[in-house]
């Protein structure tokens, strides 16, 4: 029997809140700052920097601030990274403002790591042209800026924090079909209305669909859903980026081997000890994230085995220079000082997401979208590392600019229909389903297996969130007959000649607003 789905209202006269942000990491609170003296709502499942994949970041934000780089260098890497896809306009966009948004953070209580001279300390990512990303003990980045954040914004009045509560829907005028808040679940269950008069979903990514992921449990894909279900447009959801250097340790999330590693001269060997990236890539450990994902993938199914060997590079510095990563191993019973770390790849970062144009606005009116959840263009095929909370800040700000500039307009009667959770059960068989066939390498055949389950899945159990978030990467991996950036196709292991971005949006959407053209974007 399907699940159930009921229908909430919000009356005209209820309640309303200028800004109702979806989600609490970095892209939620930057935002939330920057958009005084808009009075702000976030919502959030947990306390704030306890849910969020943010906090979990181990490597840094990328900026050029480095003698003898450039935003320029930076774009282009990051536009070489994404395999064909990324939008130069947004990599430019996000390397030029990359040195202010540091700026912005440290002004914040940010502790970036400093050389002895009291410069910034930046490090050395795969595929970047020089070292560039700016760090806090090593690997303590995302937890730091997550801190300073929550502190911050614990400070200000224009900001309310709801903790305890998961958007299942969104809200949408019941004359114009504009968003208007969201239907909130409790830990309870219970359902509730909150109008807004601009929706901001900053809810992370969709690793949690995938059975091994260095994702908190709870990114699933709700923004996707969420969207998808008003009508919004969205982009590229075939890309995922599978961390080549998750723990191997049996976790669920998988512990994170920060890259840094490798790009302090961590090698990755075989079970021989054997080092085996040159085989597979002229950049040999410090290729991109794709190449150096598959490569493992590889030698773990040819029974080789994949291991990180930092003995060493890092070796009795370990606790120092790399402390979470040290205390993962250890309480998973081994020293990385002595003993290489097993590694596999998991479900890190999508790529894909809701279409944002470049002040952060959906395809649907009142409704932005920032963070991993958001289709920028700027990753295209393949994040640039570190990319990612560059791309968090610049954007909350943009959308904070914006709306701070603009007259935010009051919804009517509103209405939106949620779906009941999906069932424990029905969840472990999604999310087994997306790793063996939309995982690292796909194949036709078993996309339409995948495609199958869900489909009985939703027949089942509706259409909540991450079953309509899961269906939409599936379809989208199916339709692209290629191999580019993190969509490997078994089947079709070649580029196609013209490089193109895909989309999709819900069969039949209600009202939209037309995107901006390049000439409105420039624009709040």
């Amino acid at each position: 029997m399907a699940g159930q789905t009921q229908h909430l209202r919000a009356d005209a006269d209820a309640p309303c809140t200028d800004v109702l942000i979806v989600g609490a990491g970095l892209a939620g609170l930057f935002l939330a700052l920057k958009a005084a003296p808009h009075e702000c709502t976030v919502l959030t499942p947990a306390p704030l920097g306890q849910s969020a994949s943010s906090a979990w970041a181990q490597g840094g934000l990328a900026a050029a601030l480095a003698p003898g780089d450039s935003p320029e260098a930076h774009a282009r890497d990051t536009v070489a990274a994404g395999a064909g896809l990324v939008d130069p306009v947004v990599a430019g966009l996000i390397a030029s403002e990359g040195a202010a948004r540091v700026r912005d953070l440290i002004a914040l209580g940010v502790p970036f790591d400093r050389t002895e001279d009291g410069v910034l300390a930046l490090s050395l990512e795969a595929a970047h042209s020089h070292p560039r990303v700016a760090r806090v003990a090593g690997d303590l980045a995302g937890r730091a800026i997550m801190d300073a954040l929550t502190a911050a914004v614990a400070a200000c009045p224009h900001i309310t924090v709801i903790d305890g509560v998961k958007a299942a829907a969104l809200l949408q005028d019941e004359t114009t079909g504009r968003v208007a808040g969201v239907v909130a679940r409790s830990r309870g269950g219970a359902l509730s209305t909150i109008k807004a008069r601009e929706t901001v979903l900053c809810t992370g990514g969709a690793g949690g669909l995938f059975e091994v992921t260095t994702n908190p449990a709870s990114a699933r894909g709700d923004a996707l859903g969420m969207a998808l279900s008003a009508g919004a447009l969205v982009s590229d959801l075939e890309f995922i980026q599978f961390h080549p250097t998750a723990m191997d340790v049996g976790l669920d999330p998988a512990p994170l081997a920060t890259e840094a590693l490798r790009g302090e001269g961590a090698v990755l060997v075989d079970g021989e000890g054997d080092a085996f990236m040159a085989r597979y890539h002229p950049g040999g450990d410090l290729a991109p994230r794709d190449e150096v994902a598959r490569a493992i993938h590889a030698e773990r199914l040819s029974g080789r085995g994949a291991f990180l060997d930092a003995r060493a590079a890092i070796g009795a510095a370990f606790p120092d220079l790399f402390p979470t990563v040290f205390a993962a191993c250890q309480a998973a019973g081994f020293d990385p000082r002595a003993t290489p770390i097993p590694v596999a790849p998991a479900a890190h970062y999508h790529m894909g997401g809701v279409v944002s144009d470049l002040w952060g606005r959906s395809s649907v009116a009142g409704l932005s979208v920032c963070g991993e959840c958001a289709s920028t263009g700027a990753h295209g095929a393949n994040r640039l590392a570190s990319n990612s909370l560059l791309e968090a800040v610049v954007f909350a700000r943009r959308i904070a600019e914006r709306l701070t500039g603009g007259q935010l307009q009051t919804p009517g009667a509103a209405a939106g229909r949620v779906a009941d959770p999906l069932a424990p059960a029905a969840l472990t068989e999604l999310r087994q389903g997306m790793q063996a066939h939309c995982g690292v390498t796909r194949h036709a055949d078993g996309l339409a297996k995948l495609e199958g389950t869900l489909e009985r899945l939703s027949a089942e159990h509706g259409a909540p969130c991450d079953l309509v978030a899961a269906r939409a990467i599936a379809a989208s991996a199916a339709a692209r007959e290629e191999s580019r950036g993190g969509h490997a196709r078994s089947d079709y292991p070649g580029l196609s000649e013209t490089p193109t971005r895909s989309y999709r949006a819900a069969p039949a959407p209600p009202r939209r607003a037309p995107m901006a053209t390049r000439a409105e974007a420039a624009l709040p």
